[in-house]
């Protein structure tokens, strides 16, 4: 039909006329209330933002001449971070000459690995990048 005569039938149901796909031929519109369609997807945007997990990235920071304990307690709190949803980033700074044997802050940098596999999985081997060996684990997903 032609514009006009849908445009007298919205103004007479007390809706608006509104084009769906303005460029095809003829253009293809739609008798509908705009503002309360306007409303209906705003409030559906809403609630899928609501339903969204924003990941979080944190940080361990271990080195290579750490001690069992204390490696013990840096793995406890990661866990408690992959159950919390987030991310973990493992990094390993090398200091003075300790960059000349990372075999030993690799060993750790696994282990601590191995001790978070229950709750976690490996989304990054660890990579050396300057003087920090990182890796980066993410919570397993069940």
């Amino acid at each position: 039909m032609s514009a006009r005569e849908a445009q007298k039938i919205a103004n007479s149901r007390n809706l608006d006329l509104v084009k769906i796909a303005p460029k095809a031929k003829p253009p293809v519109c739609k008798i509908m209330d705009y503002g309360k369609y306007k409303y209906e997807m705003a409030k559906r945007e809403k609630e899928a933002r609501k339903n969204q997990k924003v990941v979080d990235i944190k940080e361990i920071r271990l080195s290579a001449n750490i001690e069992a304990h204390d490696l013990n307690v840096k793995v406890n709190q990661a866990g408690r971070f992959l159950k919390n949803g987030d991310k973990v980033k493992v990094s390993l700074r090398f200091r003075g000459r300790e960059l000349s044997n990372t075999s030993k802050g690799q060993s750790v940098i696994r282990e601590f690995a191995a001790l978070l596999g229950e709750v976690g999985t490996v989304e990054r081997e660890a990579r050396l990048e300057g003087r920090q060996l990182i890796m980066i684990i993410a919570p397993k997903n069940e």
